[in-house]
């Protein structure tokens, strides 16, 4: 990318907080190894503001990503959504295409490329997935799709988590609510914003963990979150959540250029 000039689009991200996102690294790096005459920046906004930032950059010529708690919401606005945006009820990434603002949810190939690292295929797996939010859905989406054998939901809210289990409609014996964890898992999954913060605690008392084949935890912060370092203190295969931020991350760039993505460049850019 050469100097700011008055052809460079723009591309946002949308959220609260955005200040700890990787995101912006990630992006720019990619748009300076492609050679793509844009910009990403991270836009703290509120639920009300949101439609109208997202619209907005969308009509400009650019398109972006949604965090936190945006991503409902975002699903709802953008004009044309790919098949994985109405199955979750949730968009992570927006662009303008032939005049329509298209949105897609790349949170499901993240969780996807992610998990394969620990774990391998999903077929067959027993997951407890922590949390009932966007990323929580993008999870469940591609556990059902694997297809997983069980997937234990566990949730602050349970009004919230019913809501999940309602929209995917999913049978009782494959996708359910719990209200303790219980017996062992292949992988247990923390879609929770707790670990985002330094300091944050695990979401899971650790003795939990012993039935555990691996652990991902979604968030990510500078070092390592709580939870994984549990999980490793106990001889748990870990990881956070950077190998789906990558993988989310080039499969938008990807979207929004019909460009392969530089995963290597991002993957340096993050590491920095």
């Amino acid at each position: 990318m050469s100097a700011i000039s008055a052809t460079t689009r723009l591309y946002a991200l949308l959220g609260d907080p955005v200040s700890r996102s990787g995101s912006p690294a990630i992006q720019n790096a990619a748009f300076r190894a492609a050679g793509v005459d844009a910009v990403y920046v991270a836009l703290r906004c509120s639920t009300e503001d949101a439609p109208g930032l997202l619209r907005a950059v969308a009509r400009a010529g650019g398109g972006g990503n949604v965090t936190v708690p945006h991503k409902g919401l975002a699903a709802t606005t953008i004009e044309e959504p790919t098949p994985a945006v109405v199955r979750t009820g949730a968009c992570n990434t927006f662009w303008l295409e032939a005049g329509r603002i298209r949105g897609d949810n790349t949170d499901v190939t993240g969780f996807v490329t992610a998990a394969a690292r620990l774990v391998g295929s999903l077929a067959g797996t027993r997951v407890l997935l922590l949390g009932a939010g966007g990323a929580a859905r993008a999870v469940v989406a591609a556990l059902l799709d694997a297809p997983a054998e069980r997937i234990l939901l566990l949730n602050r809210s349970r009004v919230r988590a019913e809501a999940l289990l309602a929209d995917f409609g999913a049978a009782p014996d494959r996708l359910e609510l719990a209200d303790a964890v219980e017996g062992t898992f292949d992988l247990v999954v923390n879609a929770t914003t707790i670990g985002s913060r330094a300091g944050d605690p695990s979401p899971l008392d650790p003795t939990t963990l012993a039935g555990a084949g691996a652990v991902l935890d979604l968030a990510y912060t500078a070092g390592e979150t709580a939870l994984v370092r549990a999980a490793r203190a106990l001889g748990i295969p870990a990881a956070d959540g950077q190998e789906m931020l990558l993988a989310q991350a080039a499969a938008a760039f990807e979207r929004w250029f019909d460009l392969p993505a530089p995963a290597d460049v991002m993957r340096g850019a993050l590491i920095q």
